[in-house]
């Protein structure tokens, strides 16, 4: 390609300081070094680890770092030394590397690498140095991945090469959310046929959960969250039951013995807190019981377990990429895919341009109500903006101006892609023109804060 070899001038949404926002800036991005691969991203998913980084409660990483690490793209250049990957590869980029070489990669009951963050922190390139710059700064990597970027510099062994088929904006997820939830049951847990199975938590990685444990047979699957609206899409994936614990004067874990007679054979907790961690484990049976540890507990967080729960017999697990060899794995579950094996897209709920990538924490709590979301590059992509929930109606959203979502001007041309109602975009806040004129250009109605001179919704 023209670009090979040379620095790229492109697009990133740029974390400065944990607590802060995202903010998208151009980035130079390097040619990759020996053993490196550089991507074009086309589409990346949003995963709640990136929240944590935000939120400063994911362990060794550095500031600024660009995030991101559900990504696939299109290999732009190789580095020496690089032969699984060409330019014009279809790729997934993935968070936990398989380098082939170290014991863990040679044991084949292990999925783990040691050039994982958790043993190497993947802030910067295997060689001690970054491949972005932004403002004369250097800016950090985040798991080698750095997928909110509109083109990123990973080593060969944390990408895979794909089908050229498939479509790129639905098996991103694979690099993270769905593989995770998907082979924590059938791998990690290794679901039987005929068992009874409870999952706690319906974000997309517990309806993965919920999929794989389909898929592996199981006949009773418990789906628990305190949202109702996600029990339909629960049991379109294959939950048999959905129940709320708010609904009940009684601890979940009491309530799931008394459903099953004994507990359950196998539960899942999948948000990340250590009461439900607690719950799942206590609602196995007591003897035979298998709970998988999948959600993601905030860095330090510890969990206290009366140890009679383990002494009888049950299992505490944790799983990371759902078990998967990942260079080994995503080929094979991008296969599945083509062949219909599975149906993953019914965990996609939006799909989103790159610039409008969140940028604060209480955008990402808008979408609270979203299974899996992801960024597309739109410029390589001929992906329709999906619309999102409405908010309520005059909703405060920090300093902005929110008009009713139906009343809200918005041109002739988004009113024939989107219909009369447009969707409240809370997230593309305008204090100046520049962003408002991009709002115009992208057929999508935005919001003024009051301090603007500009207090009108367009």
């Amino acid at each position: 390609m023209a670009t090979s070899g040379k620095v790229i001038r492109c697009r990133a949404a740029v974390a400065w300081a944990a607590g802060k926002s995202l903010s998208v800036e151009e980035i130079e991005v390097a040619p990759p070094k020996a053993r490196e691969v550089r991507v074009k991203m086309v589409a990346t998913g949003i995963c709640h680890t990136d929240e944590h980084v935000l939120e400063g409660n994911f362990p060794d990483v550095d500031f600024p770092v660009i995030l991101g690490h559900e990504g696939a793209g299109i290999v732009e250049s190789i580095g020496e030394g690089v032969t699984s990957v060409k330019p014009g590869d279809k790729v997934i980029l993935f968070p936990l590397p398989q380098c082939g070489e170290c014991s863990f990669c040679l044991n084949p009951d292990s999925n783990y690498c040691l050039k994982s963050h958790l043993t190497e922190p993947q802030n910067l390139m295997p060689d001690k140095t970054t491949r972005f710059t932004c403002k004369g700064k250097q800016i950090q990597h985040f798991l080698w991945n750095s997928t909110f970027a509109e083109y990123t510099v990973v080593p060969e062994y944390t990408l895979a090469k794909i089908d050229a088929a498939a479509p790129l904006d639905k098996v991103c997820v694979f690099a993270c959310g769905f593989s995770t939830g998907y082979g924590a049951a059938v791998n990690t847990a290794k679901v039987k046929l005929g068992s009874t199975c409870a999952v706690f938590g319906l974000g997309g990685v517990g309806l993965s959960v919920v999929m794989g444990c389909k898929a592996a047979g199981a006949s009773r699957i418990i789906a628990i969250d305190i949202n109702k609206d996600k029990f339909a899409k629960a049991k379109e994936m294959g939950a048999t039951e959905c129940i709320n614990p708010q609904d009940f004067k009684k601890p979940i874990q009491q309530v799931l013995t008394e459903m099953t007679g004994h507990g359950v054979d196998y539960s899942f907790e999948a948000i990340g807190t250590a009461d439900t961690l607690i719950a799942a484990l206590a609602s196995c049976n007591m003897n035979t019981g298998v709970c998988v540890m999948v959600g993601v507990l905030p860095a330090g967080s510890t969990v206290p377990i009366d140890p009679f729960l383990l002494l009888s017999g049950r299992t505490c697990k944790g799983t990371l990429a759902g078990g998967w060899k990942m260079r080994d794995s995503i080929p094979k579950l991008v296969a599945s895919y083509l062949e219909k094996k599975f149906n993953s897209d019914l965990l996609i709920t939006h799909t989103l341009p790159f610039i409008l990538i969140l940028t604060s924490r209480r955008d990402a709590q808008q979408l609270s109500e979203v299974h899996l979301c992801q960024l597309v590059d739109t410029a390589s992509s001929t992906i329709c903006n999906s619309s999102l929930p409405f908010l309520p109606l005059q909703h405060s959203h920090r300093d902005a101006l929110l008009k009713d979502a139906i009343r809200a001007a918005h041109s002739p041309a988004h009113a024939l892609l989107c219909g009369p109602s447009p969707p409240a975009l809370p997230f593309m806040e305008c204090e100046d023109r520049s962003t408002r004129n991009l709002s115009a250009v992208l057929l999508l109605p935005a919001l003024l804060c009051p301090s603007s001179p500009e207090k009108t919704v367009i």
